[in-house]
């Protein structure tokens, strides 16, 4: 097995695992991973990038984690390399780009919440949201069909597929999936490309006026072109990839105490093999 091809798998693995919110602390708090994170940033595969950031993305979604990431040696000056990277793909600087965001105003935002925290909740759940970034927006889909990890993974790789697509958070025990797109892209496209797989069937959740949610559904006659991504290469299928294991961790509660170990072996590869 290739060093590369070993890198990958484990950065892989650490994606799946940061997806768990019950793991996040435990990845940031480790010595050997978000270091190990940050080299994969500077890794000459593409995949290997945009895989690390989904990593550190996922770690970024616990606010407690953000100062410490922050402050970790070469984070920012990764993540700066990678959206000025003239061969990054545009969804990989994008998605480097918000990042960064959230972390530089990691310190900003702990100020205002001391301040207002209850008047500030609903306001900074936005922003991390992106609904300041006009280059960015953030659909909300239901899906029937989200069952398992088979479908999950199913859901995966038609959402890897469109182009436009910056990163997703699943939440399967109400099988929603948070999705970051480009502003430019149609959220029908995100339901064209699910509806397609035959098994799994999508709804956008909205807002309504009074503070509720109503699901819509996409239109049959309203298919639209879904324009591939091609500029990311497919993830590993599942039987090189330890991630359709970890899928049944996003709904076991306690999936904390068997990533840990798998974090230990990580990081002692981390330790090791980095030499490119």
């Amino acid at each position: 097995m290739s060093a590369e091809l070993d890198a990958l798998t484990v950065v892989n693995h650490l994606r799946d695992l940061a997806a768990d919110p019950l793991n996040r602390r435990a990845i940031v708090e480790d010595q050997g991973c978000l270091p190990g994170l940050i080299l994969f940033l500077d890794h000459p595969n593409p995949q290997v990038v945009y895989s690390a950031l989904l990593a550190v993305r996922y770690l970024a979604e616990c606010r407690a984690n953000r100062e410490k990431m922050k402050g970790e040696l070469g984070m920012m000056l990764s993540l700066q390399n990678v959206m000025q990277k003239s061969t990054s793909p545009g969804e990989t600087k994008l998605l480097a780009s918000e990042i960064y965001e959230i972390l530089q105003s990691a310190g900003i935002e702990e100020a205002e919440q001391a301040e207002a925290a209850a008047a500030s909740c609903r306001r900074k759940a936005q922003f991390f949201l992106g609904s300041n970034n006009k280059r960015a927006k953030t659909v909300v889909l239901h899906i029937d069909g989200l069952d398992d990890s088979t479908r999950r993974s199913l859901c995966e790789e038609a959402l890897l597929k469109i182009r436009g697509v910056i990163s997703f958070t699943f939440q399967m025990a109400v099988k929603r999936c948070v999705v970051r797109i480009r502003s430019d892209l149609k959220a029908e496209a995100l339901g064209t490309a699910i509806n397609s797989t035959k098994v799994l069937t999508a709804q956008q959740v909205v807002k309504t006026e009074d503070g509720g949610e109503l699901m819509v559904p996409f239109q049959e006659d309203s298919a639209v072109l879904v324009e591939e991504n091609t500029d990311i290469p497919d993830y590993l299928p599942e039987d090189e990839s330890p991630s359709q294991e970890q899928d049944k961790a996003v709904t076991r509660v306690g999936s904390i105490t068997d990533g840990m170990g798998w974090l230990s072996t990580a990081a002692n590869f981390l330790t090791r093999s980095f030499y490119w």
